[in-house]
């Protein structure tokens, strides 16, 4: 599960360093938004596979690498974000973190008679905050070698852009860097997890130690994890899908997961889950017995949701998922207003009060289903309105508990094809 190994002449020696003994491996997640998102999940789930072998796991924070910002894969320089919004920034990523180590334990490490090691979370405006710039630059600084620095190819599309790049920018790979180097110091930390953009500064983390430590050091990298035609997942570019639940449910993440091709739901099993290969290939000869099923991708989407939500996460994504496309009444009653706006993106939530003999053309009036009154009339009459899925073209049909109005105290009400009301009866 990897895409390249720096240096790449060092397969061998990993193997046997692995064998030998337990290492110490870590990856950096900067607080840039207040969620991780699908994208940092497959860093995360490498962590959890080191992790599951007995290794030392460690997840670094950038609260100091965080006010810098990463240009690795940008085409200009991110907002200078304020202090206090990056500590809880900060606090929201350590809890995405914390819940996915947490639900993989509870609900995927059937070893009970093993521990695994407990994970390390470190934040590295912990070794910046004393630092005296003139003293890092004079101890620090001498090792990195301009030529090699330009040479970088995150560093090279930014120059050769519009915008350009930033001396700040510019020093972020000395201090992804120092960030190895701290943790080789203090954890014998000689491994570390990024996504393929990420190589050019692990390449400058390896050619510090080695400078300063005289010891062997290894950078692996990842495949990036991309979005609908190929652009990578990214807070600003609007197209993430987010592991914190109340940026993107439960249910979003499980859509995503249930809507991956055909052509890549294999390569995403062996990725995102943790079901052994030989189990994976007799998924895929079954799936593609009858693909339209989407058996691969139900697995698939089950396994992320429990892993990043839990065991009620992927209940109530089920039930939202039976809502949506089986129209399954039951699933209605188990869910509250918002879990049905959710499901049922861009719905209107109205609060109308129960009254004895409101009928279906008072309902359509209060909800403000229609602009005018003539629509209402028109459109109820020629069967494009409907209650619970339920089409109903009597004007003066009694509203009644039970039928239109769920156990829950809510009545799904769609116009046309698309259009949705969701009422919470008083």
């Amino acid at each position: 599960m990897y895409e390249d190994i720096f240096p790449n002449t060092n397969t061998n020696k990993i193997i046997d360093l692995l064998n030998k003994s337990p290492q110490c491996v870590y990856a950096g997640f900067d607080p840039t938004a207040d969620s991780l998102h699908i994208g940092n999940l497959l860093i995360l789930m490498n962590l959890l596979h080191w992790q599951r072998a007995g290794h030392q796991v460690i997840a670094l924070v950038g609260g100091a690498t965080g006010l810098i910002g990463d240009p690795s894969h940008r085409k200009k320089e991110r907002v200078e974000m304020d202090k206090y919004l990056m500590e809880e920034n900060l606090k929201s990523i350590i809890n995405n973190i914390e819940i996915i180590f947490n639900n993989h334990q509870t609900y995927f490490w059937k070893n009970r008679q093993e521990h695994l090691k407990p994970l390390i979370i470190v934040n590295n405006l912990d070794w910046y905050t004393n630092v005296n710039v003139i003293e890092f630059v004079r101890s620090i600084g001498k090792y990195f070698r301009m030529g090699t620095m330009l040479g970088r190819a995150s560093v090279q599309s930014r120059l050769n852009s519009d915008t350009g790049m930033s001396f700040t920018e510019f020093t972020y790979q000395v201090f992804q860097a120092y960030d190895w180097f701290q943790l080789m110091k203090k954890y014998k930390c000689r491994f570390q997890i990024g996504g393929s953009d990420q190589m050019g500064n692990i390449m400058s983390g390896y050619d510090l130690i080695t400078k300063t430590e005289k010891q062997e050091v290894y950078g692996i990298t990842l495949p990036l994890i991309t979005a609908e035609g190929g652009k990578k997942f990214g807070k600003s570019l609007l197209n993430a899908v987010w592991l914190s639940s109340t940026k993107s449910s439960s249910f979003q993440l499980y859509q995503y997961f249930i809507r991956t091709k055909d052509s890549d739901v294999e390569k995403f099993l062996k990725l995102f889950t943790f079901i052994p290969l030989n189990k994976i290939t007799e998924i895929m000869n079954d799936h593609m017995k009858s693909s339209e099923d989407r058996r691969a991708q139900k697995i698939l989407a089950e396994q992320v949701t429990l892993l990043v939500h839990g065991e009620d996460g992927l209940l109530a994504a089920k039930r939202a998922s039976a809502a949506l496309y089986d129209k399954s009444i039951e699933s209605f009653t188990r869910m509250n207003a918002l879990e049905l706006a959710d499901v049922f993106e861009d719905a209107t939530i109205v609060d109308i009060l129960s009254e004895p003999g409101l009928t279906i053309y008072d309902l359509a009036r209060k909800a403000k289903c229609f602009k005018t009154d003539h629509d209402a009339q028109r459109i109820i009459t020629a069967g494009g309105f409907y209650v619970n899925h339920q089409k109903i073209t009597n004007l003066n049909e009694v509203v009644v508990p039970g039928i239109h109005i769920l156990s829950n105290n809510l009545s799904l009400v769609r116009v046309g094809k698309k259009t949705y009301h969701i009422i919470r009866w008083q």
